[in-house]
C-alpha cells in the first residue's frame, strides 16, 4: 500500500490534480508529466535524426516489450493496433464459423465488441447475447449457452456500463472445457491491477493506452496466444504484418509469424512515445500498490453512497475502478458536478466514477458531498 506522501508525490506528476477532481479515468486518464517528455522526445528525434524511422522502429519494438512484460505475455504475442476494433477485427475475419458458429457474449459488453461480431453474420456466425441479472452475468448463463458449436466468448473483464467485473478464470475453463476460444476484452481494467494472461488462460486479450493506462488515444494492443498466430490469416492485412515489413515485396503476400501478423498500417509513432513512458510510470508504483489503493477509493465510495440512499448499479463484488450510480437525468448530474470542477461521465441511467492510483481520499469526500447536494437526480436505493 502506498503511503500518504508517496500518493501525494504521485500526484504532482499530473497537472490537472491541481485543478480538478479527476475521476474520468474510466473515459481517459489523466495527462502526465511523464507522457509529456515522451511527446518531447518524439518531437525531438524528428527534428534531429537523420534516420528517424531507424529510431522509431526501435521504440516501437520497445514498446511492444514493455508491454508484453506487463501482462506476462512474449513480445512475439503482441500486436500494436491504432484500437480494441482494429484489434479485435483481424481476429473475427480470421475465424471461420464451419461446424462451430456460435459466438456467446453478455449484454454488458463494450458496442465495439458486439458490432464487430455481428459483422460476422453474413460469414456464417450466429451471435447469442446473455441477459444481466441485477447488474452481473451468473456463471450459469455461460455454463448454459456454452457448447460444442461455440467458436469464441468475447468478454468483458470489467463492464463499460456498470463496473461489473467477470469471473473471467471460471468462464475461460468453461469454454475451454467446449473446446471455444475467449478474447478478453481489457480495456476498463488493465492498468488498475496485475495482470497475467497466462495466468487466466485467455487466447486473445486486446486494450488499449488512452483509459488506466495513462496514454494517449489511437494506440491499443492484441495479445494472441502464441500456439493460435500462425493457424489464423487475417484478410485485414498491412504491409506492417509482413515477414519482412522493408522487403517491398507488392506482389508477395507473407503474414509475419508474430501477432505482428494482425497489425494495421504505419505505426503511431507519437503515441508510441507517449505511451511507454505512462506504462513506466505504472510499473514504478507497483502494480500490486495500485490495485490497493483503488479498491480502497472504490469501496469507500460504494459505502459513502449506501449510507446516502443511493442507488448504485456496481455489484457489491465489482469493487474498483468503476462505480457507477444511478440517476434520472446522468447528463445533467454530469454536468453540475463539472461545474463544481468534478470530472465524471455518463451512460444512460449512470454516472460512472473512476478511481486510479493518483486519486485519495479528499476525492471520494468531494465526490459524495457532491451526489448529497444532487440527491434530487439520483435513484434512492
Amino acid at each position: 500500500m502506498l503511503t500518504d506522501e508517496q500518493v501525494l508525490e504521485l500526484r504532482s506528476h499530473f497537472p490537472i490534480l491541481r485543478e480538478k477532481t479527476y475521476l474520468y479515468s474510466c473515459s481517459q486518464g489523466a495527462l502526465s508529466d511523464a507522457v509529456e517528455g515522451g511527446m518531447a522526445e518524439y518531437a525531438q528525434s524528428w527534428r534531429t535524426s537523420s534516420a528517424p524511422w531507424e529510431e522509431w522502429m526501435e521504440a516501437y519494438e520497445a514498446l511492444r516489450a514493455a508491454f508484453a512484460g506487463f501482462i506476462n505475455a512474449r513480445p512475439d504475442e503482441v500486436a500494436l493496433v491504432a484500437s480494441a476494433s482494429a484489434g479485435i477485427n483481424p481476429i473475427a475475419n480470421a475465424l471461420c464459423f464451419n461446424g462451430r458458429d456460435k459466438v456467446v457474449m453478455s449484454e454488458y459488453e463494450f458496442p465495439t465488441m458486439g458490432h464487430i461480431w455481428l459483422a460476422q453474420r453474413p460469414r456464417g456466425a450466429r451471435v447469442e447475447f446473455l441477459e444481466g441479472v441485477e447488474n452481473t452475468v451468473p456463471i450459469e448463463s455461460y455454463r448454459q449457452a456454452i457448447d460444442e458449436r461455440t467458436r469464441v466468448v468475447p468478454l468483458t473483464h470489467v463492464s463499460f456500463i456498470n463496473g461489473f467485473r467477470s469471473d473471467v478464470a471460471a468462464i475461460t475453463r468453461l469454454a475451454h472445457d467446449c473446446g471455444a476460444l475467449v478474447f478478453l476484452d481489457g480495456y476498463q481494467d488493465c492498468g488498475t491491477r496485475p495482470l497475467d494472461v497466462r495466468e487466466l488462460g485467455v487466447d486473445f486479450f486486446v486494450t488499449g493506452t488512452l483509459k488506466y493506462l495513462l496514454g494517449p488515444p489511437g494506440l491499443a494492443f492484441l495479445y494472441v496466444r502464441r500456439e493460435l498466430v500462425e493457424s489464423l490469416t487475417p484478410t485485414i492485412t498491412s504491409w506492417m504484418a509482413q515477414r519482412d515489413v522493408f522487403a517491398f515485396r507488392t506482389r508477395h503476400l507473407e503474414p509475419a509469424a508474430e501477432a505482428r501478423r494482425f497489425e494495421g498500417g504505419t505505426p503511431a509513432i507519437p503515441n508510441i512515445y507517449m505511451a511507454r513512458p505512462a506504462i513506466e510510470l505504472l510499473m514504478r508504483a507497483g502494480m500490486d500498490n495500485v490495485a490497493a489503493q483503488i479498491e480502497r477509493l472504490a469501496r469507500a465510495f460504494r459505502e459513502g453512497a449506501r449510507e446516502r440512499g443511493i442507488a448504485t448499479k456496481t455489484p457489491p463484488s465489482s469493487v474498483g475502478p468503476l462505480v457507477v450510480v444511478r440517476s434520472r437525468d446522468a447528463p445533467a448530474v454530469v454536468a453540475r458536478l463539472a461545474a463544481r470542477g468534478i470530472v465524471v461521465s455518463a451512460r444512460h441511467d449512470g454516472v460512472r466514477f473512476s478511481f486510479h492510483v493518483y486519486n485519495t481520499m479528499e476525492d471520494v469526500h468531494t465526490a459524495l458531498t457532491a451526489l448529497e447536494e444532487n440527491r434530487d437526480l439520483m435513484v434512492r436505493a
